[in-house]
């Protein structure tokens, strides 16, 4: 037995021993099934959990000795050869590169190397995405799987955990795709063969589910919960409602990033409670006309006092030096939305923006046309996001039934029936 000495594979592979052997079988025809094929037999070693290795003997079917597809003997042993090469003098990287790493320690080396990488000064992964990783790591996965080598993570009980501890659809959802990250990493980095299927691939969480129903304000309700805020909550919240913004965007805007002359927002950045960073997608940095918010961004920039272009739009009160988070904005809008009976769970900036994707299409924008406008870099996402109000149903609803009676003419376009 031979046993590595570096300390970070010892970590990795979790003091695996490898047999070394040669094995030089003989080729055997065997004559009691069909086409007489050649076999050898051979031992193979499985890990265990402990360390050690247990071996097994195989045999193995090579080809046919008869027939119009037959074998040589010698093509039968060059055949032997190749198969037995990788398990005569099985390497500690063989062993690792086959799946034999400990998915605990290798959850460490993916922390390093992924979730908390750096590239010219900036984190690979979002600040959001970054913690949301590291605490399902630390709570979910290693927990559960972390004294398991990867090769032996099965699909079924990975699927079963996932039933058994998780709340909801999208907690399955981020923990499966957490994992399927880990092993596409492990493919990477020489830890997974690439040409193998992973567990993680045919788990089934079944389809998609909501945690509440999806709710939107009416316009008029949402109106009245926006009169009852005060700027700059009001003016933050209009933009969300009005140009499909994300709060987090909305906090990340400096002087330079609006434009008055031209009635707009660019969208260059985001703030997320303090992390400034680029907008979540590359589709997400955009263009946004402000309508008849141009005034009131006139007079809420006016009374900043300032010009310069760096100067955040919406400071922190006391520290100009810093953005406000979305924390305040949230309870101002829950209040004024309780105020006026029209609170639900769920209620808050992004609801608004999920309204004025609606809203946008009920009034005849296409549905790319908002896909653009929402940063949304699919148009199924949009779909996700968009209600068919009941009064925009019973609007088409009219409208089929109009036709179908006769009383709105149809428009020809063509000489067919």
């Amino acid at each position: 037995m031979i046993k590595a000495n570096d300390g970070n594979m010892q970590t990795l592979y979790g003091g695996l021993h490898l047999i070394t052997r040669v094995q030089h079988p003989a080729v055997k025809v065997r004559t009691d099934r069909l086409g007489h094929p050649w076999i050898f037999r051979y031992r193979t070693d499985e890990p265990q959990a402990d360390g050690t290795v247990k071996t097994l003997r195989k045999y193995c079917e090579i080809g046919p000795s008869a027939g119009p597809d037959k074998l040589t003997k010698k093509q039968a042993e060059v055949k032997r050869d190749q198969f037995l090469a990788p398990l005569n003098k099985p390497t500690l990287a063989e062993k690792v590169a086959d799946g034999m790493v400990l998915l605990g320690p290798f959850v460490q080396k993916f922390k390093t190397a992924h979730v908390n990488a750096e590239a010219g000064g900036r984190y690979l992964l979002k600040k959001p995405t970054r913690q949301k990783y590291l605490i399902h790591l630390d709570q979910k996965i290693v927990p559960r799987w972390g004294d398991k080598r990867l090769c032996e993570i099965r699909t079924d009980e990975v699927q079963a955990w996932l039933f058994e501890t998780c709340d909801s659809w999208w907690m399955m959802h981020d923990l499966k795709g957490l994992m399927s990250t880990i092993f596409a990493k492990a493919k990477d980095w020489g830890y997974w063969p690439e040409d193998r299927r992973t567990p993680i691939e045919k788990v089934n969480i079944g389809p998609k589910r909501a945690v509440r129903p999806r709710r939107i304000l009416t316009p008029e309700g949402t109106e009245r919960v926006l009169e009852r805020l005060q700027d700059p909550a009001r003016l933050i919240s209009e933009t969300c409602a009005d140009t499909t913004t994300r709060i987090s965007e909305v906090m990340g805007l400096k002087l330079k990033n609006v434009d008055l002359g031209l009635g707009c927002i660019h969208v260059e950045q985001r703030n997320w409670r303090g992390d400034i960073d680029s907008p979540k997608t590359e589709g997400s940095k955009r263009t946004l006309a402000l309508g008849r918010l141009v005034d009131r961004y006139k007079t809420w920039i006016a009374s900043l006092a300032t010009t310069d272009a760096e100067a955040w739009v919406f400071p922190k009160r006391g520290d100009r030096s810093t953005p406000m988070w979305d924390s305040g904005v949230r309870q101002q809008l829950k209040r004024a939305a309780a105020a006026e009976g029209l609170d639900f769970e769920g209620f808050g900036p992004h609801s608004l923006r999920r309204a004025c994707i609606t809203w946008g299409q009920e009034v005849g924008g296409s549905a790319i046309e908002v896909a653009k406008n929402a940063g949304h870099s699919k148009i199924n996402m949009t779909g996700e996001y968009t209600l068919v109000r009941l009064r925009r149903q019973d609007e088409l609803t009219r409208k089929i039934q109009d036709l179908r009676s006769g009383s709105e003419a149809p428009a020809q376009t063509g000489g067919g029936p």
